[in-house]
């Protein structure tokens, strides 16, 4: 069976991995390992202690692919991730993630760099969740919104969730918080994307479907 490692940014991802990822890729004879990142044991950490692991997995199995699910909001400068200011010119968002997940594997040892798919979710892991407002209505009482006006008005002007901005107060995790009451993003995450379902996730993302897409073909 071929191996996946994603290296995910914390619990969240992680969650995803085992009640989405994992049961889908199973059915197809891929096998996923799903680490968070090692040095704080979750969360955003500079370039060179997550090329360290992504090296450190590649090299334990020369067999396995590695990949990765972090969040482009919470990346900043200092964390100096390869070509950082020309990626950050780039207006296009999508172009800009593409522009920084090529400098990532080119920063990865020559002769690994085959077995690595960089992959940073824009802007966030929860944008997914804004694929199907149905879910919402299946998953919470009338009662458990702060704001359900709210909640259509972010689906409806957003038919691409990933294009959800990275705003300190319009992120998608900041929007859920307004939305609804008591958000746990680790115990509320992965149960809607779960009853969502990958396929709908990936006709409504299309860069989280171009990800998926490339890991079905390793």
């Amino acid at each position: 069976m071929k191996r996946i490692i994603v290296i995910g940014e914390g619990q969240t991802e992680q969650s995803f991995c085992n009640d989405v990822l994992k049961p889908y890729f199973s059915s197809i004879a891929i096998y996923i390992e799903n680490p968070v990142i090692k040095k704080n044991k979750g969360g955003i950490v500079n370039w060179q202690a997550l090329k360290h692991q992504i090296e450190t997995h590649l090299l334990q199995d020369p067999t396995a692919f590695v990949t990765m699910l972090i969040d482009y909001y919470g990346l900043h400068s200092h964390h100096q991730y390869p070509d950082w200011e020309e990626v950050e010119k780039i207006v296009d968002k999508n172009s800009r993630m593409k522009k920084l997940e090529d400098a990532m594997q080119l920063n990865i040892e020559v002769g690994l760099q085959k077995r690595f798919i960089p992959y940073i979710q824009l802007h966030e892991f929860e944008a997914l969740l804004f694929s199907e407002i149905e879910v919402f209505d299946r998953s919470f009482e009338e009662y458990e919104f702060i704001s359900y006006d709210y909640l259509v008005e972010t689906i409806s002007k957003n038919s691409n969730p990933e294009m959800i901005n990275n705003g300190n107060e319009t992120a998608p995790s900041k929007r859920l918080e307004k939305i609804i009451k008591g958000y746990d993003k680790v115990a509320f995450g992965s149960l809607l994307a779960h009853d969502i379902g990958l396929e709908k996730i990936r006709s409504k993302c299309p860069r989280f479907n171009n990800w998926i897409t490339r890991l079905e073909s390793i």
